[in-house]
């Protein structure tokens, strides 16, 4: 078994879903230590970020991921038990198994790796972890480049390593992502009884209404490099659980997925007009914010690329769709920001799988990153 994968398969045994780290964060900088990183916990609240650097002069480059995972869902439907670590015909189960504890085992080996094949390596790197990716993402990534920020510590290139393969290993990297608008709509009604209609305002009525013209919406045709603007609600609730009784009030959750082409601020005019068109008394409490990021081609775009058809063969294509990632926090610093990581297919799934060899694929990439950034 390979250092890759055992480091993979300690992570996943730890039952770490959001926002509890369960030590995962120690195991690394336990890795980490006596290759000349210097661990810095940065917590808020609940959340464990951890910031391990060697070095201190720049250029920086960083390796940033997450520790937490999603929950399992039903366990009984799983083949193998989430947090088991089962390594099959050479597959590795468990929930972050791909999504992305082995991506930070292979963050790890390949910097384990590269230290001690060029002890004297310019410049400076260090790895962003945080068990606040799959949750709010309120007090992790974003808190910590805050942090960096104030102290004018400033990141040059960042590899995320989410799992953005989709048939094979190093098929596609991110170069951006669109940004993340979201929000719970809450409209007013008057309570009534159902056979009295004229004497209520039924706000499900009226929500159905905002949702239809919302659903209906063009927002923009996206670009070359940016699929076109997206709406979708998540939830609703409403009713007080009786079938005679128009409610006072019902809910909406809702996102939308941003090209750059469309503003926040221009959605959120366009969102509360539909919502003025239908109902008289409404509120909006928005969600923070994710901005939409690109990495023009550059010094690190050329690295990922070259690394990639290196290692597999192949050169990966490049994307910017999908959902959000903590890239979103770390390209308005100014840094140079991609990701790559493991196959998707399985993530936030029953029974979340990675492939052993990837994994040790994928350690050899982010070790000829390294090999052509800081050499």
């Amino acid at each position: 078994m390979s250092d890759t994968l055992k480091i993979s398969q300690a992570l996943v045994r730890r039952p770490s879903v959001t926002p509890d780290d369960q030590s995962c964060q120690d195991l690394i900088a336990d890795q980490l230590l006596p290759h000349g990183f210097t661990p810095e916990s940065m917590n808020y609240g609940d959340v464990r970020n951890l910031w391990l650097r060697r070095g201190t002069q720049g250029p920086l480059f960083v390796f940033a991921g997450h520790t937490d995972v999603v929950p399992t869902g039903p366990e009984e439907q799983w083949a193998h038990p989430p947090f088991s670590g089962d390594v099959i015909d050479g597959m590795l189960h468990g929930r972050g198994a791909a999504d992305m504890k082995g991506s930070l085992a292979a963050m790890v080996t390949a910097c384990q790796r590269f230290v001690q094949a060029h002890p004297n390596h310019p410049g400076s790197i260090a790895l962003l972890l945080t068990s606040d990716e799959e949750g709010p993402a309120v007090d992790g990534t974003v808190r910590v480049i805050d942090a960096l920020s104030a102290r004018n510590e400033m990141i040059d290139w960042c590899v995320v390593g989410e799992p953005t393969s989709s048939e094979r290993l190093g098929d596609t990297v991110k170069n951006g992502r669109r940004g993340s608008l979201g929000g719970t709509l809450t409209v007013r009604g008057i309570q009534g009884h159902v056979a009295y209609p004229h004497l209520a305002d039924n706000p499900i009525h009226r929500l159905s209404r905002i949702v239809s013209d919302l659903c209906a919406t063009h927002w923009d045709d996206g670009n070359e490099y940016f699929p076109a603007t997206t709406f979708q609600v998540s939830n609703i609730e409403g009713g007080t659980g009786a079938t005679n009784v128009v409610p006072g009030d019902a809910q909406a959750k809702f996102n939308l997925r941003f090209c750059p082409d469309s503003s926040a601020s221009s959605l959120k005019e366009r969102i509360e007009s539909a919502c003025k068109r239908h109902a008289d008394s409404f509120q909006i409490d928005w969600s923070p914010l994710g901005l939409p990021y690109q990495t023009l081609p550059g010094t690190l775009l050329s690295a990922v690329e070259d690394s990639v058809k290196e290692i597999t063969g192949h050169s990966p294509g490049l994307s910017t769709d999908g959902g959000t990632s903590d890239g979103r926090f770390i390209a308005p610093t100014g840094a140079q920001v991609v990701e790559l990581g493991p196959l998707n297919r399985t993530i936030h799934q029953v029974d979340e799988v990675v492939d052993a060899d990837d994994l040790d694929a994928l350690s050899n990439v982010y070790e000829k990153v390294l090999d052509r950034i800081l050499k």
